[in-house]
């Protein structure tokens, strides 16, 4: 049966109205009605953020629900240092605990992801601010009992940036950082120094468990080389003795068979390294100094 102009307009006009219903649901939004005083009206309004987890958030577009203060200027937010006493410790533990694990562990479970040096500074940072649970466990293969206690503050990557918590831009934190791109999950060993460390001394007995031994090697194809302070043994005994006995991890930056990738000494045995632009002392133009972790920063 033919329809008449009105009917077909009206076909149309409410075949458009449940195209745009449609697109609107896919994005996101959903339809409410307001009651006035005299009278109802329909009005569209995104689906709240707090039913989204911080990085579904974060992918949304949805306002951060924290200030991005930075009341020390390093471009850290402050919502990510971890105020609490007990919180850094734990960190510091978690981070040279698990950064050890890999420098004893045999190379070929040590995980794929460590290639070098930096890549071995981001896996025991993320790892350290996960939630140690069974899946963390059989993830690590380290016993989560034998730890510290966990980082209370959050959990990567539920984090109000998401897994990108690596600065990549210079200068203290700037109103529109947390959207464009300013930190990155990814990032080289320069950039680990410049924007997400900071200077703490060039004598290595100032140093403290998680603390990064800086280099620059200009010889090198990767210029700033590190080395991870562990102090006290998490997993062997610790020989007697003064502050030089403590360990120290680091990837040489080769993969391969075992003693190419990950290795473990004593600060001694690095004081005498045969060559001294690797001897972490003052007077080595090619150590840079001991760095210590921005989320640290401005507590102790």
């Amino acid at each position: 049966m033919a329809m008449n102009r009105p009917t077909r307009l009206q076909l149309a006009t409410f075949g458009v109205v449940c195209c745009v219903f449609v697109a609107l649901r896919a994005a996101g939004y959903r339809i409410v009605r307001v009651h006035l005083p005299r009278q109802s009206a329909a009005r569209i309004q995104p689906v709240s953020a707090k039913k989204r987890t911080p990085v579904e958030a974060r992918r949304a577009g949805a306002p951060f629900l924290v200030s991005p203060g930075d009341r020390v200027g390093d471009g850290t937010p402050d919502f990510l240092r971890l105020d609490d006493a007990a919180d850094r410790e734990a960190f510091r533990g978690w981070f040279a605990l698990i950064a050890e694990f890999q420098a004893l562990r045999p190379s070929h479970d040590v995980p794929p992801e460590i290639k070098d040096d930096s890549a071995l500074l981001r896996f025991s940072y993320r790892y350290a601010l996960r939630a140690h649970d069974q899946a963390w466990v059989d993830e690590t293969g380290i016993d989560a009992d034998s730890g510290p206690a966990a980082v209370k503050k959050y959990r990567y990557p539920f984090t109000p940036l998401g897994a990108a918590l690596f600065r990549i831009k210079i200068g203290p934190l700037g109103p529109d950082d947390l959207r464009s791109g300013a930190f990155a999950e990814l990032v080289d060993g320069k950039t680990l120094k410049e924007f997400n460390t900071f200077f703490v001394s060039r004598h290595t007995r100032d140093a403290r468990p998680g603390d990064i031994l800086f280099y620059r090697q200009l010889e090198q194809n990767k210029q700033f080389p590190s080395m991870i302070y562990v102090g006290e043994s998490w997993w062997l005994q610790h020989a007697p003795g003064d502050w030089t006995t403590s360990v120290i991890v680091y990837h040489t930056g080769q993969p391969g068979l075992a003693g190419k990738g990950m290795r473990r000494v004593t600060l001694a045995e690095l004081l005498n390294h045969p060559s001294p632009r690797w001897r972490p002392v003052a007077g080595n133009p090619n150590f840079l100094g001991v760095y210590r972790w921005n989320v640290l920063r401005g507590a102790d």
